[in-house]
């Protein structure tokens, strides 16, 4: 694939991932990911508390509670629970990945990392890039017919 088209699709998904974090119910932060391998959306994820918890994702001072799953948590999750692997995908981000999140991203055999935003601790995506992972921030993804 040509890098032009390559960046054309990697801006669609990355506004598709914008999309779901809006389905987020947390109020500091709504992150959106997308997995896809082989041209096909294979999961989707944003941040939240677990299944069968209130969706309140802070505490009454603001903070997160320390149950809440991130976005890349609950896609990586939800492929666990498929017949689907990561191995070789590529996971679209709204949000870099903390350090957490970047063993789960590892371990899961994701290859390729591309996100919209800088989360505040660049740790998950030195990891990650150490770890021989293509790491690639687009901030601009709007759409440029």
């Amino acid at each position: 694939m040509s890098r032009a088209k390559q960046l054309r699709y990697d801006r669609a998904y990355l506004r598709m991932a914008s999309s779901w974090a809006e389905l987020s119910h947390c109020k500091r932060k709504q992150v959106g990911a997308l997995i896809v391998k082989d041209d096909m959306i294979i999961s989707d994820g944003y941040n939240g508390t677990p299944s069968g918890f209130d969706n309140c994702c802070e505490n009454e001072d603001g903070e997160t509670h320390w149950y809440v799953l991130h976005a890349e948590a609950n896609a990586i999750l939800k492929v666990a629970k498929s017949t689907n692997n990561a191995r070789g995908a590529t996971l679209y981000l709204t949000l870099s990945p903390c350090k957490d999140c970047s063993k789960l991203i590892l371990q899961a055999g994701i290859k390729r990392v591309v996100y919209v935003f800088q989360y505040k601790d660049s740790a998950g995506v030195d990891f990650l890039s150490a770890a021989g992972v293509e790491i690639e921030q687009i901030k601009e993804i709007k759409n440029e017919k």
